[in-house]
């Protein structure tokens, strides 16, 4: 019984220790910020903090746009803010079947989102190209922000053919 108060005597009294000492730790560090600022990457410290850039608007124009190599998944010309595209339903599929594309005039979504992985055409979208934002992306209308140096395939064509002459 003796030893059993004395252990817990110990556990108080270091736990009191190891609390004093973060404490005066941590009293000194803020000392030593004030009078020590940390040193930074940036040529001055933040004075106030900036205001956020403005959510760019989604190119909303329908018009389809090229393709820049074979296979490439077309972009989405439209908005699909508040599209439910999960488990239990796809709003893209509600222009975009093959049922509704007379009725929208919308494109049909391709045959092979029909193909299931043995290649065998299925009678609706499969499972795996259910998900149309997994390739899909719709188009913001901001600058870029690095300088792109891509030239399309039939841009490189031409230029062979023009050295080859």
């Amino acid at each position: 019984m003796r030893r059993q108060n004395h252990s817990r005597m110990n556990r108080a009294a270091r736990a009191a220790v190891l609390f004093s000492v973060f404490a005066i730790g941590a009293s000194l560090a803020a000392v030593a910020a004030d009078e020590y600022p940390l040193a930074t990457l940036r040529n001055s410290t933040i004075k106030k903090q900036p205001a956020p850039p403005a959510i760019p608007k989604v190119n909303n124009t329908d018009l389809r746009q090229a393709r820049n190599y074979p296979e490439q998944p077309p972009v989405i010309p439209h908005t699909i803010r508040g599209y439910q595209i999960d488990l239990n339903s796809n709003k893209c599929l509600t222009c975009h079947s093959r049922k509704a594309t007379e009725e929208s005039q919308a494109p049909m979504v391709s045959v092979t989102h029909f193909m299931d992985r043995d290649g065998q055409v299925r009678t609706s979208v499969s499972p795996r190209r259910f998900f149309c934002t997994q390739c899909h992306a719709t188009q913001k209308q901001v600058k870029p922000l690095t300088e792109n140096t891509f030239v399309d395939v039939d841009a490189v064509i031409s230029s062979v053919k023009k050295k080859g002459n």
